[in-house]
């Protein structure tokens, strides 16, 4: 008896790599509906069956959108750098509010207690400190947020194996620590300690494993 009830959901496959986890069979380049743990649903298009259990299919899938790591980096970096942004005015506003008393101030005069000016010359110097303090703090914030937009900009080009390119980026990055494998054994490259030999294979298996899942994952399975 089939489960027509039950909706596509996401299934965590390995780090990064969301499989959908289907009541019914679907086939390569099918669109389907895949809904989160929060019920929000998006589009995505079926690539490779990778396993199944009683009652359930799980396939590899992007969203049908094109959204990715990628964008969603992209997507941070330009809302950290909008933080970033208002932040630096809101700094720039309340440093100018800090300003407006300047020449009063600069003179240096002592409160006069009891004079009429008394209050209008307290008045100022805690106007004049709270919008400073204002102004370091939204010029502190703004520098946050800018260090975070960086660091997300930085995470555009990021290719992990929630991707189909991650096959040949994979495939590359196996090629060159194999290469550089073979070069510390033949001597071509020089062995800068006692475990470069063993870090060196370490990182062949792990591209080699990486390179077999990529493959698994959006292979054409020729």
């Amino acid at each position: 008896m089939k489960n027509n009830y039950q909706t596509n959901t996401y299934y965590k496959y390995c780090p990064n790599v969301y499989l959908a986890k289907c009541p019914e069979r679907h086939e390569k380049g099918e669109k389907i509906v895949v809904t989160t743990k929060y019920g929000k649903e998006y589009e995505c298009i079926v690539f490779n069956k990778i396993g199944q259990t009683t009652g359930f299919f799980y396939y590899s899938i992007v969203r049908a959108d094109g959204f990715n790591v990628q964008e969603w980096a992209r997507r941070k970096a330009e809302s950290y750098a909008k933080w970033s942004e208002n932040a630096t005015k809101k700094s720039n506003a309340y440093f100018v509010e800090s300003e407006k008393d300047k020449d009063f101030l600069s003179l240096g005069e002592p409160i006069k207690v009891g004079h009429h000016s008394e209050k209008r010359h307290r008045k100022a110097i805690e106007d004049q400190l709270n919008n400073t303090g204002k102004a370091v703090e939204f010029s502190d914030k703004a520098e946050y947020f800018a260090d975070k937009s960086e660091n997300w900009e930085k995470r555009t080009d990021v290719i992990n194996l929630s991707m189909p390119e991650s096959i040949e980026y994979f495939k590359n990055k196996l090629d060159s620590d194999t290469e550089y494998h073979e070069g510390l054994k033949s001597g071509k490259y020089p062995r800068e300690h006692s475990f470069s030999l063993p870090y060196a294979k370490k990182a062949v298996n792990e591209a080699q494993k990486n390179y077999n899942l990529a493959v698994k994952l959006w292979g054409d399975g020729k």
